[in-house]
């Protein structure tokens, strides 16, 4: 899954791969079949709408009877209004009569986004539907994968945005944020409505309703939670749903998605308690706002396209103003374009329906190129580290003190407690045999009476990696042995890896550096008196305290972009040429997040039974954006999402709290000793600013239109296009550059070029400078370089581009707008290939 970075071990991901077809049960058992996404030529309903609904600055509803109050009617049962709607059998009588007689599965119709649908049939059935004249595409469906207390506090929303909005008690107030992820836990107190004192309607504009199953019972939902429902059709179909791990039900039996949930939209003041330790009070970003849950991603599988895009279409009908995925793709989609998927498209036509879509960057960072979102119409969030961190110590009787990691407590403060490695504490010298007893995983190895009362060690191996072992029982080994505390140190063959802390309810502390651990070990095994004769140990000399990791301590060598976030620049096809488009877009916090659990939860073991979890990864960033664009949504109803987009990206922070340049981990291996100042292809266009971003002054709009002719000038496109939207694209000579973005990308600039920019007044009125550093290797003109703008009003700036040497290396530059009322927007510039007019050979 994308980015699930569970507390853990940080870094490891496994991926089994997904079966792309399945088999026929009954006569047929040779026949290979598999799950293709077909789209019509007609236009979706959401064409028709879109500017409507736009216009209005409100979502119209669509399709199916009104949904009921909440306050009087809590769930409604999934059979509605839409089965055997028009779209559904047109469908169905296009494959009865493409296939007559034939077996084949209709898994979705797709009436909103997409005019199309998904079906189970053969290559050969597949290669029938393509030559029918109302089918405009067919593509193979693909896997999918996913992808807080004191981060309101670093983004300054008590005193900022949430203040501008009223308070914590109104912030986000009327926008709904659809999540599609492996769904909620509705019982978690993050997710609760319990306000009396003050009305909490569900937004006019929302039609979604609640399922109700065994495991997601009327009265799940509520006015907070206001919708759910799941998606699995494509996944049952190929044989590997698992009903009793996965559930068939919006409930989360993962706890990604209730993670994920919590922070964009989580009730404000929600106490974290984990392992019996109090890490504060959690809130999302909007915690006023309204949370509609569409799942589509599994613990045991994570998730297929066609599942994916059948989520976006229905939270696009319900009239959700914001979509949140922390999920990627797992290949990089074939074709002409990466633009060119079944699921971009879907969001490109639920942007055009006036929703802001938010994706993850994904966790394949830090290579160039390693970006999973891909399109421009998509506001992709690379993940940063927070000032707050959790760290402990062990001190050791020599006077060395070693760090580690561990949200446990520490001994006592005046007391030094003897070291005991597990091996020199076995009750039977049968059990040496067993290669794993250093991991403790079974208290009846071990004699108490060498134990009790001391620090035990263990060892963490590949085996705590691969789920085999894990922490938790090792505490629980700890604790039936009567030891005064636990101290892991790193298997010399697990190298480089990076842990997050982990829970533990008694002294603890994990040693995640393999020479660390050599320190930790040449100490404990000098300290050991043997006998003389025999060589048994009978002295363990070695003595240590651990200082406990519960409190946070508060860098401020923070934002700093994480290893493990995806970097640019955007592949614009599967051969790796450059898009000139600027990917990540910004990013957010995505490093030791607390956010809500689901109580039977299973992605990450050391938190199994918790209500909260600390997890890392863009997953969790992605969500801190939706949740701040919900608040500019409430702040200005009517602008469009690339305008929202663009109030986050022009007023991002560029520096970390010390003044300095945002610093970029370059390393999976010693993060923090590789690492230099963050590009725009590591941060986008900087550090999420929520409370700028609610002011903005400028802004850079496109339309759905802007992106079609985009997608139009892309060389022998015109067929895709055609395919995915219905739309023919005429004459299309619009590059990429040519969109109007906060950010300007240039993969080869041949010579010179000029690039076009035009800004709208949404503050009042106001005179800007303009300033600007050029990429190394070229020039830079910005004209005019002064002007005043009224509200409302727009200005054009041309940007004039010559290369000054022939160079193909990635160079970054910065266009500043400075405003007399106080408004700065900024423009990155990236420049990768260069050709002078001053080449080699005359």
């Amino acid at each position: 899954m994308e980015g699930r970075w569970g507390v853990g071990l940080v870094g490891v991901m496994l991926f089994l791969g997904m079966l792309e077809g399945c088999i026929y049960a009954q006569d047929n058992a040779d026949i290979i079949t598999a799950v293709y996404i077909v789209t019509l030529k007609q236009a979706p309903t959401s064409h028709y709408y879109g500017e409507l609904r736009v216009k209005h600055g409100h979502h119209i509803r669509h399709n199916g009877s009104q949904r009921s109050r909440l306050d009087t009617a809590r769930n409604t049962s999934r059979t509605g209004g839409h089965h055997g709607s028009y779209i559904d059998r047109v469908h169905d009588s296009l494959l009865r009569k493409a296939l007559r007689g034939e077996k084949y599965l209709k898994l979705y119709s797709y009436r909103f986004l997409i005019n199309g649908f998904a079906v189970l049939v053969t290559p050969q059935q597949a290669d029938k539907l393509s030559r029918r004249r109302e089918v405009s595409n067919v593509v193979l469906d693909f896997s999918v994968r996913t992808a807080t207390t004191h981060t309101p506090q670093f983004l300054g929303l008590p005193q900022g945005a949430w203040a501008q909005e009223g308070g914590f008690e109104t912030a986000g107030e009327g926008v709904v944020i659809g999540f599609i992820d492996t769904g909620i836990d509705p019982t978690h107190p993050s997710f609760s409505d319990d306000t009396p004192e003050k009305p909490y309607p569900v937004p006019e504009h929302f039609s979604g309703i609640c399922e109700v199953t065994r495991d997601f019972p009327s009265g799940s939902c509520n006015r907070k939670l206001i919708g759910a429902r799941h998606f699995a059709a494509s996944a049952i179909t190929r044989g590997i749903f698992n009903a009793t791990q996965d559930y068939a039900s919006p409930y989360d039996a993962d706890g990604h998605g209730t993670h994920t949930a919590a922070i964009a939209a989580g009730n404000h003041g929600i106490a974290v308690v984990v392992a019996g330790h109090h890490f504060g009070n959690a809130s999302g970003m909007a915690p006023r706002s309204h949370i509609a849950v569409y799942k589509a991603l599994y613990k045991s599988f994570g998730g297929f396209a066609a599942d994916v895009v059948a989520a976006i279409d229905q939270a696009a009908q319900d009239g959700v103003d914001v979509i949140s995925l922390s999920i990627t793709p797992n290949r990089r989609p074939p074709g002409i374009a990466t633009f060119f998927n079944p699921i971009d498209m879907a969001l490109l036509s639920a942007v055009k329906a006036g929703i802001f879509v938010v994706q993850a960057a994904g966790n394949t960072g830090p290579s160039p190129k390693s970006i999973s979102s891909f399109s421009p119409w998509i506001f992709t969030v690379g993940a940063a580290a927070h000032d707050r961190i959790y760290s402990n110590s062990i001190f050791l009787g020599n006077n060395i003190t070693i760090q580690g990691v561990g949200l446990a407590p520490g001994t006592d403060t005046d007391a030094m407690y003897t070291l005991v490695s597990a091996i020199h504490a076995l009750n039977d010298t049968t059990a040496a045999n067993d290669m794993y007893v250093s991991e403790c995983q079974d208290a009846s190895n071990f004699n108490q009476d060498i134990v009790q009362g001391n620090l035990l060690i263990c060892s963490y191996s590949i085996r705590f990696v691969l789920g085999l072992s894990t922490i938790k029982q090792a505490l629980e080994t700890a604790k039936n042995l009567s030891a005064a505390g636990v101290v892991f140190y790193m298997d010399p063959y697990v190298i480089g890896f990076q842990l997050n802390p982990i829970p533990m309810r008694i002294p603890g502390i994990i040693i995640p550096s393999p020479d660390d651990s050599k320190i930790l070990l040449q100490y404990y095994n000098s300290s050991l008196g043997r006998d003389g004769t025999t060589k048994k140990i009978i002295k363990f000399g070695g003595v240590a305290s651990i200082s406990g990791g519960i409190k946070a301590n508060f860098s401020r060598a923070a934002p700093k972009i994480m290893y493990y976030s995806a970097r640019g620049p955007d592949p614009e096809d599967s051969s790796l040429d450059d898009a000139d488009i600027l990917k990540p877009n910004i990013v957010a916090p995505g490093n030791y997040i607390w956010s809500a659990w689901s109580c039977r939860g299973t992605d990450s073991i050391e938190f199994e039974g918790e209500s909260f979890a600390m997890m890392s990864g863009t997953s969790m960033a992605a969500p801190h954006v939706a949740g701040l664009a919900a608040l500019i949504k409430q702040k200005f109803p009517f602008l469009t999402p690339s305008a929202i987009g663009s109030a986050l990206s022009t007023t991002a922070s560029l520096s970390d709290r010390n003044g300095g340049p945002i610093m970029a981990q370059r390393a999976y291996a010693n993060p923090d000793l590789n690492q230099s100042p963050a590009t725009p292809f590591d941060m986008g266009s900087g550090f999420v600013n929520a409370t700028a971003a609610l002011d903005p002054g400028l802004i850079f709009d496109s339309s759905y239109d802007d992106y079609m002719s985009f997608l139009c000038g892309i060389n022998g496109s015109s067929a895709v296009v055609l395919n995915y939207t219905g739309q023919s694209c005429g004459v299309s000579t619009m590059n990429a550059t040519d969109l109007n973005l906060p950010s300007i990308t240039i993969s080869k600039l041949n010579l010179s070029a000029i690039v076009q920019r035009t800004v709208t007044n949404i503050g009042g009125n106001e005179t800007y400078s303009v300033g600007w550093s050029a990429p190394y290797g070229a020039s830079v003109k910005v004209t005019p370089p002064h002007f005043s703008i009224a509200s409302g009003e727009k200005q054009v700036l041309s940007i004039l581009f010559n290369a000054t040497m022939n160079s193909t290396v990635a160079s970054f530059g910065r266009i500043g707008l400075f405003g007399t009322q106080g408004h700065i927007i900024n423009i990155p510039v990236s420049v990768i290939a260069k050709v002078s007019y001053n080449t080699t050979g005359g």
